[in-house]
């Protein structure tokens, strides 16, 4: 009987930190986990490589939903974003492992293809209505069927989702950026470029658009209300989740979709917004809510409510995750959308993916398992650096949710 005879958590920087499990069986067939926390990620390789790693040694790598249990029920202490994450990796690298031994691609080994291709969303940004515009335009132009949009509000200098180099990267410093915020403004002056794009690109594309957890209960109902018209894909995080009655009086006054989840690590943390069908979209993710195992069983519920799957996917997921993600929407009956945002400069040094973008959509790799390689050499020389996400302040210079 194969067992697992090796696992190894490879910590790299290419443009912005990532965690890596890599598992090896006695066999010599390997499989990849992704386990990055973005801002908390040496949290997770500590968790793995001090408390699972030496709980893996021996164990037969094809009892995926046993190690799952296992790494889960045997901890005592449950749910949270270092445990999850470090069990993503785990389930992950497993599955990785079981569709090299089977000689079939991850998505077959869930059922097989329910879309010939997963849809994806692009991120269009400005630093005013204008660069949004010609933003979201290229976008349309590389076959992007749906876009988000965010813009600087004016006079308010930390506007989240607004790039400044090729790909959004929030995490980018040593210590916390702290960024300054105004609801007011933003209430003011988002409403006006979404209808921007509107105007000037019509309805034949998916709109999204970002709240990044701004917003009070009740401002979130006149958000959503200001922007029926312009029919958003989804307003995405438009309050913070740890009160989840509150979206109940969202629902109450408007009709514009709702998305939630991405930072929300189990089933039990959504369960109460897909069961009451408070939300139309949950965004919870392969690598922060337990793995391809995990995700699976949330997103199964959700299709028994009508929720539909619009899993997180920046730039803090490494391919790994991106492909995983890929090959779980592929096969889920419920899918509704994936992020897509691409990574910085170097990433692809490290990671080697068969995942390609085409009219519009992410096809995974038809190689077995997840199809990603990688590539130790080039990891070494990207070294870890400390970044942390940014911290909002409103303007009187209290604490705000970023």
């Amino acid at each position: 009987m194969s067992t697992i005879e090796r696992a190894e958590v490879l910590v790299a920087s290419p443009g912005r930190n990532f965690v890596t499990l890599r598992i090896t069986t006695s066999d010599g067939v390997t499989g990849l986990g992704d386990a990055t926390l973005n801002g908390r990620e040496l949290a997770v390789a500590s968790y793995l490589r001090d408390h699972v790693v030496p709980l893996l040694i021996g164990r037969d790598p094809a009892r995926v939903e046993d190690t799952w249990q296992y790494l889960y029920r045997g901890a005592y202490w449950r749910r949270g974003p270092v445990t999850m994450t470090a069990i993503a990796a785990v389930d992950t690298a497993l599955w990785d492992i079981k569709g090299k031994v089977a000689g079939l691609p991850v998505y077959q080994l869930l059922g097989g293809r329910s879309r010939d291709g997963v849809m994806v969303y692009a991120h269009a940004s400005g630093n005013d209505t204008a660069e949004l515009l010609d933003d979201v335009a290229r976008f349309l132009d590389e076959g992007y069927l749906a876009v988000r949009a965010q813009a600087a509000v004016p006079e308010v200098g930390g506007t989240y989702g607004v790039r400044k180099g090729k790909v959004y990267e929030p995490a980018a410093s040593a210590l916390p950026d702290e960024q300054p915020w105004s609801t007011e403004a933003y209430l003011d002056f988002a409403p006006t470029y979404l209808a921007a794009v509107r105007e000037r690109f019509g309805f034949g594309f998916h709109l999204l658009h970002d709240v990044h957890h701004r917003l009070s209960p009740i401002e979130a109902a006149r958000f959503g209300k200001a922007v029926e018209d312009l029919r958003l894909f989804w307003m995405e995080d438009p309050t913070p989740a740890e009160n989840q009655e509150a979206f109940r009086l969202i629902r109450q006054h408007t009709t514009t979709p709702i998305a939630v989840g991405e930072n929300l690590s189990s089933i039990w943390d959504v369960q109460h917004l897909i069961t009451e069908q408070l939300i139309d979209y949950v965004r919870t993710t392969v690598v922060h809510a337990g793995g391809i195992t995990h995700l699976r069983r949330i997103f199964d519920l959700a299709a028994l409510y009508q929720v539909r799957t619009g899993s997180h996917g920046a730039g803090d997921l490494s391919p790994v995750s991106m492909a995983a993600a890929v090959h779980v929407d592929l096969a889920v009956p419920n899918f509704g959308i994936q992020e897509h945002m691409g990574h910085v400069d170097g990433v692809d040094e490290v990671f080697r993916t068969g995942v390609r973008f085409a009219d519009g959509m992410l096809h995974p790799s038809e190689e077995p398992g997840l199809g990603v390689e990688y590539d130790d050499e080039a990891a070494a020389g990207f070294p870890y650096e400390p970044r942390y996400l940014p911290v909002a302040r409103r303007l009187d210079g209290s604490v705000h949710d970023w």
